[in-house]
């Protein structure tokens, strides 16, 4: 069992009033961390530390908070073993998905270091004689992140980044499935030397997520708010980004179909959906939920799919020759599995997987999904991939979009024409050609469209999350004035 406390103000603190909670490993039972269950007063006292910190770290060349984040990166990179004995514990994932946590994490800290010094403006012509008008990008201030604990090294980076090579000081909420994970966050970028309070973490127990959450938001001095999570907690923290008009980025569920067109490389398209649907468990939000396959090649590909899911052993994540980990709880377990038998009752077959043991559940397969089943619809956010079989391309493009969500997306096809027309016509925020729905790099702009949320990290595009565009003008010349 690991102790874990806030970071704020570069300090690490205790919860006021020494209040814990615990999180328990999801596969042996036992207690992974005891961390501290931040107040109200807390999380005040983070986003006063972050403002503070603000002024100085604004005012830095870009080229220093550039050197700062490569040394956090690197820092990082030395804390892998770390980042991976806690993880583990903390959520139930194989030490490969936290070693590839931790090198896209700090990876991103590269890229955010990169952007510092392409946070550009411009000069805008006036039709005021003697007029200079310029529009420049400025940071914001205080930037409130919000993690989850499903790739809880990327995502917790994410969310601090990209608004810290723009010039603003954060406040990142800590998961309360992983917060020993996040705490490493704030532990590394505290070490690189970035400056106290320019980095806080704040932890809380399940109970009092809400009214932290609430309280974070209503701050004065948070200006903006981007989380990542569930589409249901979006809403609300959307909502309460709205009411104290405060932008918000947003990136939440998904539901993503892979198309396999009847001209498709099978082999390669049972390889994507394989690893798409069942990476981390299928615990991603840009998982293979729905395959769409032509009902042409439906036989052969269905069979290739079914071995490939079948030689996948879900187990232990301490061990070495265990490639899926646990479902992260019990809760969770219970809520897939009531899927798939809501499947199987209205006609659905498993074609692999299946078994459930405590929170280890099998990579599943199941074939003849139909719009009568909640699997159909709903996020199962677990290891279960749907096979629906369709009539053509035009059905394929259809039932794709016959979702609520609008994250990522994948088609199968030999023929890139007519791949990209149909990438063209799904509505989602992420889209790949003969490759799988799970993807992401550092540079790309990732983000969703309807349900799956707005805005986009990453790169370019999220200079224009983390920074206010303000119009300056300078007045070179005597001026008329009508009165």
């Amino acid at each position: 069992m690991q102790t874990v406390a806030m970071l704020i103000g570069g300090r690490s603190v205790e919860a006021q009033g020494g209040r814990t909670f615990d999180r328990i490993d999801p596969f042996t039972g036992e207690i992974a961390t005891r961390a501290a269950a931040g107040s109200l007063e807390d999380a005040d006292a983070a986003v006063a530390a972050a403002k503070a910190a603000f002024p100085e770290w604004s005012a830095l060349p870009a080229t220093e908070r550039r050197k700062r984040l490569m040394k956090a990166a690197d820092i990082v990179d030395a804390m892998t073993p770390e980042f991976i004995g806690v993880g583990i514990a903390e959520t139930g994932a194989t030490a490969g998905w936290y070693g590839f946590n931790v090198v896209l994490a700090a990876n991103m800290l590269r890229e955010a270091a990169a952007m510092t010094t392409q946070i550009t403006g411009e000069i805008l012509p006036s039709g005021v004689p003697g007029n200079v008008a310029m529009a420049v990008r400025r940071a914001c201030g205080v930037v409130l992140g919000i993690a989850p604990w499903n790739a809880p090294v990327i995502l917790g980076m994410r969310a601090v980044a990209m608004p810290l090579a723009c010039g603003n000081t954060v406040v990142l909420k800590g998961a309360e499935i992983c917060p020993g994970v996040h705490r490493l966050i704030g532990t590394a970028l505290q070490e690189a030397g970035l400056g106290d309070g320019v980095v806080n973490v704040v932890l809380n127990a399940p109970a009092d997520a809400a009214a932290i959450v609430e309280r974070l938001i209503a701050n004065p001095a948070v200006r903006r708010v981007n989380f990542t999570g569930s589409t249901p907690v979006g809403r609300i923290v959307a909502q309460l980004a709205a009411k104290h008009l405060k932008p918000s980025l947003l990136e939440l569920g998904g539901k993503a179909p892979l198309l396999v067109l009847d001209d498709a490389d099978l082999d390669e398209a049972a390889a994507g959906a394989n690893f798409g649907a069942f990476m981390n468990q299928g615990q991603i939000c840009m998982s293979t939920e729905r395959i769409l396959v032509d009902e042409t090649v439906a036989d052969a590909f269905v069979s290739k799919l079914a071995a490939k899911a079948s030689a996948l052993v879900a187990g232990d994540p301490r061990r070495s020759d265990v490639m899926l980990g646990t479902v992260v709880s019990s809760e969770a377990c219970k809520r897939v599995t009531a899927l798939v038998q809501d499947a199987v009752s209205k006609g659905a077959k498993i074609v692999a997987g299946g078994g459930v043991d405590g929170n280890v559940m099998q990579a599943t397969v199941l074939d003849g999904v139909t719009p009568a089943m909640k699997l159909y619809a709903e996020e199962s956010f677990g290891p279960v991939v749907s096979v629906i079989r369709v009539a053509g391309e035009e059905e394929a493009i259809r039932l794709a979009n016959d979702s609520p969500y609008g994250l990522s997306a994948a088609i199968f096809s030999k023929d890139t024409a007519r791949a990209l027309r149909v990438a063209d016509r799904i509505e989602s925020g992420i889209c790949h050609i003969n490759g799988p729905t799970v993807h992401d790099e550092a540079n790309m702009p990732f983000g969703g469209v309807k349900d799956s949320g707005y805005g986009r990290f990453g790169g370019r595009a999220a200079i224009a999350e983390f920074t206010e565009l303000r119009w300056i003008t300078l007045q070179t010349a005597p001026r008329h004035y009508p009165i």
